[in-house]
């Protein structure tokens, strides 16, 4: 072939060809980053994208053509072109809306009706059939993804704007639709969101320290379990006041902090469930005919469920001997092991869980025994406390008995004591203070998260406490973990009394809770 009419054929392949590669993300814990590549060849028409696309990315080509026609540009579908689409890495599984905006803005810049530089950009959006931009889920994870990948700019839809501001060092533009976002593009002034400064959160808790009259034990080992966030079980007749305490709980809880903010608020996101940025504490009460996968987590793609969705805040369950037993069974991993590890068959997925179990029970099916009104079979009884098994009872560490109430304390004429929920509050705050300066220089948060290690570095006990704790054991059979999770708890007691090691008072207040006598 000539040499003028070779270069002649390659300089018309040219204008007849193009390629991209913009970057988005896969949500998920962690998410990972996306290389969006189109190629565009002449040839007969053909619009494919490949790399493990789901069921959703694939109608991404639909939600595409009509949004980029009625933007007021050449559609992939009118062209008599072959399109190919390439997410990569090509083994991980592409699920989710949030690939419309990346693959829509390859296209254009492939077909070459925009011109401009995305290489330290990243996209995520779902996009509707007249051009304009929905939120997607999972938004503050592909922000993650972002600033590990040094990528510099984030365009995310309007909407998820404040959620993934929360993650620092990216310029954070928002999008209304594919002709603003285009804009954005080619303007050398980008409108970037205006981070706000995270303020601490008003207590606006339904429930709250100061509605309760009475029940000083159950009040004190609230304190002790919201200080250390321990698990706590609250058993005793029905109408005492259990669920009115574990609800309370939520009130005195500390405010979380920044890196706490974005793990909560992260999941939330991925589960669709987020209403706003998680400045306090989760509090998920799911009910008691919840199923496994709830619970735990699951569906065919793995999601959080609600162990996960109350990370770094409160599960409460109600009426806990009710939950199935294989429900309560699920929590035995998540309990020690504070995460959550999910396996479908569309894939699996680890999920973090490090929540805090209150507990709700009654001693007996009817909830009188003891009381002398119980009119349950023996073997009745203890089918029903059954239902928790040794393994369960001995993650929870503390057991506080709810005693019926005097009537005359109950008294309409009396006032509630004012100010009880605010002094609460601030011991919980300050002995978590003493924590979160303990474990400056580690991945602790708790006096909880201790293992056997740690629990030899910063639990340091009194001759006296420790001859306590051991004879103590040997008397109550506890087992390798109830001993540790003891000392555990006195930790939190001591913190709770200012003191530098742990003393006898602080341990024998912490054997009293060890013991179940429902």
């Amino acid at each position: 072939m000539p040499a003028n009419l070779y270069n002649a054929v390659v300089e018309k392949q040219k204008i007849e060809s193009g390629f991209a590669r913009v970057f988005g993300a896969q949500s998920g814990l962690p998410g990972t980053l996306v290389s969006v590549e189109c190629d565009i060849v002449k040839g007969l028409h053909a619009f494919t994208i490949v790399g493990l696309p789901d069921k959703s990315v694939e109608e991404a080509k639909d939600r595409i053509a009509a949004a980029i026609k009625n933007s007021g540009l050449e559609s992939p579908k009118r062209s008599n072109k072959k399109i190919v689409f390439s997410l990569a890495p090509a083994a991980l599984k592409k699920e989710g809306a949030a690939f419309d905006i990346p693959i829509a803005i390859a296209f254009l810049l492939a077909s070459e009706q925009i011109k401009c530089d995305t290489s330290h950009s990243l996209f995520a959006g779902e996009l509707a059939l007249d051009g304009s931009v929905r939120p997607i889920t999972g938004a503050l994870s592909i922000a993650t993804v972002a600033r590990e990948n040094n990528l510099s700019d984030l365009y995310v839809p309007e909407e998820n704007a404040e959620e993934v501001a929360l993650v620092s060092g990216l310029r954070i533009i928002p999008i209304k639709s594919l002709e603003d976002l285009i804009k954005q593009l080619t303007s050398t002034t980008k409108r970037i969101y205006a981070r706000k400064k995270t303020t601490s959160t008003k207590i606006t808790e339904e429930n709250s320290f100061d509605e309760i009259r009475g029940q000083e034990a159950g009040k004190r080992g609230l304190i002790i379990a919201a200080s250390g966030a321990h698990n706590i079980a609250l058993y005793g007749p029905p109408g005492t006041g259990k669920t009115l305490l574990a609800r309370a709980i939520a009130s005195i809880l500390p405010d979380l902090d920044e890196r706490e903010t974005i793990e909560v608020t992260t999941i939330h996101s991925l589960a669709g469930a987020l209403h706003g940025v998680m400045t306090r504490p989760p509090f998920r009460s799911p009910h008691h005919t919840s199923s496994y996968a709830s619970l735990i987590g699951g569906s065919a793609t793995p999601k959080p469920g609600e162990a996960s969705l109350a990370h770094r805040g409160i599960l409460f369950c109600d009426e806990f001997p009710e939950f199935r037993r294989d429900v309560i069974q699920a929590l035995r991993e998540p309990l020690e092991d504070r995460v959550v590890s999910v396996s479908r068959a569309k894939g699996s997925a680890i999920f973090p869980a490090n929540f805090m179990l209150v507990a709700a029970l009654n001693p007996c099916p009817c909830g009188h025994y003891g009381t002398g009104k119980c009119q349950c079979m023996p073997h009745v009884v203890e089918k029903y406390r059954r239902k928790i098994s040794g393994p369960i009872a001995d993650r929870i560490d503390m057991w506080v008995h709810v005693n019926a109430m005097p009537l005359e304390r109950l008294s309409l004429q009396k006032k509630s004591v004012s100010g009880e929920g605010e002094k609460a509050r601030a011991s919980v705050s300050h002995a978590r203070a003493l924590q979160k300066k303990r474990f400056a220089n580690t991945k602790l948060s708790t006096n909880t998260d201790m293992g056997p290690k740690e629990i030899e570095s910063f639990a340091q006990l009194s001759k006296e406490a420790e001859d306590t704790l051991l004879k103590a054991a040997s008397s109550l059979k506890l087992s390798a973990r109830g001993f540790h999770r003891t000392i555990k708890l006195a930790r939190t007691i001591a913190d709770l009394a200012e003191s530098e090691s742990i003393l006898v008072p602080h341990m024998l207040e912490a054997l009293q809770y060890r013991a179940k006598d429902a």
